[in-house]
Formats: C-alpha cells, structure tokens, sequence
C-alpha cells in the first residue's frame, strides 16, 4: 500500500496510463481510470501530462520504480450484454473500484441549468454524450444487477440521482429500483443517495424497500462556500441538512449515513475538519474528497479550477481519519457506498 503523502499525490496528479474501466463525465469527482494498488481499491485521474506513469503494472515516478503493484481493473463481462430492447448495459450501471456497480437513475437535475448547477457536475454531460439513458427503469437496473453479480463478482451497488422537483427529491424512484434489484439479487447491499428530501418519512421508504445505507451530499459546511459552489444547492439550509441526517441515522444506523465534503472548495481548512467532527458525533462518516477538475464542468470551463494543494488534502484527511478511528467509524463498518468504497479519498489510505 502506498504511504498517505503519495496516494493523495496520485490522486491529485493522476497517472499517465491505460483503464480498460475509465469513468468520464457524470457527477464528478474526475475522470477516472479504476486501479488496485496493493490490492486495495483507487480511483486515479487519467492524465496524460502526470510524472507518474504505469508500465507492466509497475507505478514509476519520472522512471523510478515505487515498488507498488498497480493493477487496471479489468473491462466487466456486463459490458458485453444488451437487454431485450436493445439498451448496452454499460449504459444503465458502470462498475466502480474491483466490485461496485453504479448508477446514476435520473441522469437529469432539476438544477442544471447555469445559474443554478454544482460548478463541478457534469451529470447531464455523458447524457447528451449518448453515453448512458435519462431515466432506468427499476427492471432494467434489476437486469443489469444480476448479471454483474453472476458474472463479475460484484459485491454491492450504489444508486444516485439526480434532483426532482418532487418533495421526495427522487427517493421514490430510488425505492422502486432498490426494491426490483432486491428481488432480482437478493442480499446485494445497496447503498442510496439523494437531496434532503422535503418529507422526511421516505428515507424509511427507502430502507423499507432495501437500501442498507444512504449518501445525502453536501459538499461543503461553509454557507459562502456553498453559495459559489452550489447555488442551486445551497438554497437549501444546512439545518435542512442536519434534520436529513438526523433522521438517516435513526433510520439505517450509525455509520450507515455519508456526506461528500470536497476538499479544495475554498473552505478554511480547520473549519473543514471541526464540521467533520460535527458530523462523526452525529453519526454520519464525512467521505472526504480532494475536488479534482473534471471536463465538461463549470469548474474548469469556465472558471479554470485547479486541485487543491497536496499537504492541505494530506492533512484535512490525516486529521478527520483519526476522527472516525477514535469514534468506531471506519469505512469497514459501513455496509455499501461511496465511504464503503473509499476509491475517490484517501482516507482508507489514513486508517479509516
């Protein structure tokens, strides 16, 4: 395993070199090549322009060898199947990291529009790319499911959308697909994520239908931040937030509940760790995040947003991994998702 000082390194300089599982576009956080160093799950920027290259599965340094083993995440047999109406399964869900199948099951959000977009999404950009479809259907994400399980080895999946105008924010439609996923693979831990909905009570729908564990993503505890960010977003109050949390917690558990914080948003460093801190006592695992420029963004298209420092994501993570060890919260603990997972952080890397 790569010491934390080069993990966040790769994370933010990527690496020169061929992903046969490359995520591109979406929601952020990067574009991706999926990677197992030392056998343990990364999601690596493809830069064509890093000092770190990969040759016969060996990470190099401007020529030197590291002494890691890093091996690509090899193209799924899923990828090769159509459903009955003709629709590539690579467009309905993509493996993340050697065993996660994602999904985004409303490639459209209600505040896409420039003024109001998340200046680091590109969901509806793969969708205007042709790339994936605007809606899945509960039985074709069922479908898709049971064949990545049956012939890949996935081991739990992760549902995003994105927002509606509904109250439920998109959980219902959540609901439908976890409940069909369930009855199709059985036992197949399902993390969901969403806004915080305006009624409150269809967080229990969504563990009633199945779901183990849920991401409710607010990127940023700093309202200045959030308001440059966010706009869209950050119309919604974080007391908002903390009720949706609250009341996640009560329902899937503690531990069980995650929110993306980015670091490299502009928010004050130590301010960014007591929200963490905030957040653990709660219960809920803050997934922290270097924010990483991805193309077809608001970000980089407009603004020219780099990454953040290295020492800064080294230290925000090193601090809030010691956090969630002093309180029990390790990614381990969590059952399905992004914290689960861990390949677009660091913090696995810092022992949690």
């Amino acid at each position: 395993m790569p010491d934390l000082r080069t993990r966040v390194d790769l994370a933010l300089q990527g690496v020169r070199m061929d992903a046969p599982v490359h995520r591109e576009a979406g929601a952020g956080p990067s574009d991706d090549g999926h990677v197992l160093i030392g056998g343990l799950g990364a999601a690596i920027p493809v830069n064509p322009t890093s000092p770190y290259v990969l040759r016969r599965d060996r990470l190099l340094l401007d020529g030197a060898d590291l002494g890691l083993d890093v091996t690509p995440v090899r193209r799924p047999l899923f990828y090769d199947l159509t459903t009955d109406d003709g629709v590539p399964y690579e467009k309905i869900a993509r493996l993340h990291g050697r065993d996660v199948l994602a999904t985004t099951v409303v490639q459209t959000c209600m505040r896409y529009d420039e003024a109001e977009r998340c200046r680091f999404c590109a969901i509806e950009a793969s969708l205007a790319a042709g790339a994936t479809t605007a809606v899945k259907t509960p039985a074709q994400l069922a479908e898709v499911a049971a064949a990545a399980v049956r012939l890949d080895g996935v081991r739990s999946m992760v549902m995003t959308t994105g927002t509606s105008r509904g109250t439920d924010r998109g959980a219902k439609h959540l609901a439908r697909c976890v409940r069909a996923v369930l009855e199709a693979v059985p036992g197949l831990p399902v993390q969901v994520q969403c806004e915080p909905p305006t009624d409150l009570s269809v967080l229990q729908d969504l563990r009633d239908a199945g779901a183990v564990s849920i991401g409710i993503h607010v990127e940023s505890l700093d309202d200045a931040v959030r308001a440059r960010w966010t706009p869209g977003k950050s119309r919604v109050p974080l007391a908002a937030y903390r009720e949706a949390w609250a009341e996640a917690v009560r329902v899937f558990g503690r531990n069980q509940v995650s929110t993306y914080l980015l670091v490299g948003l502009g928010e004050d460093p130590d301010e960014l760790v007591a929200g963490a801190a905030e957040l653990v006592a709660m219960g809920v695992y803050p997934f922290v995040v270097p924010f990483r420029p991805l193309r077809g963004t608001l970000a980089v298209d407009v603004d020219g947003v780099g990454a953040p420092p290295a020492d800064v994501v080294e230290r925000v993570s090193r601090e809030v991994a010691a956090l969630l060890v002093a309180a029990g919260m390790t990614s381990d603990g969590q059952r399905a998702g992004c914290a689960a997972c861990g390949a677009c952080g660091v913090l696995k890397t810092a022992g949690a």
